[in-house]
């Protein structure tokens, strides 16, 4: 059996507020989707979906909120000044910075920011 990685879920308390996130990393999200249970996006072959609580005590049967931080989405930039770029566009639109662009001894660029939930997104070049 081959077995291929072809989406990601997040869980999200407010749809809207998720997705203006993501907007503002880049991706093309219309906005008469902010009040749907699901919502996925495709970029490069692969989707990135959004399911908001109720979806997820749906699927799930119960849901109760996670602690902690499990799992890290990374989005590769262009390069560092494209990464700077972004991170100051988010932290501009009132997002959180956990850690600012910094040069990591594996040799990349690299900056931690949150999303609504409390995710801590990666940008990394």
């Amino acid at each position: 059996m081959k077995l291929k990685l072809d989406m990601v879920g997040i869980v999200v308390k407010d749809m809207k507020e998720a997705l203006d996130f993501y907007r503002v990393l880049g991706f093309e999200i219309p906005d008469q989707v902010n009040e749907d249970k699901h919502v996925e996006v495709i970029q490069d072959g692969f989707r990135l979906a959004f399911d908001n609580q109720d979806m997820i005590k749906e699927i799930y049967g119960s849901w109760e909120e996670p602690a902690g931080h499990r799992i890290e989405l990374a989005f590769l930039c262009d390069d560092a000044e494209s990464l700077n770029e972004l991170y100051k566009k988010v932290v501009d639109n009132g997002y959180v910075s956990h850690r600012e662009p910094w040069d990591a001894f594996w040799g990349q660029r690299y900056a931690i920011v949150q999303d609504p939930d409390g995710n801590l997104i990666s940008l990394f070049a």
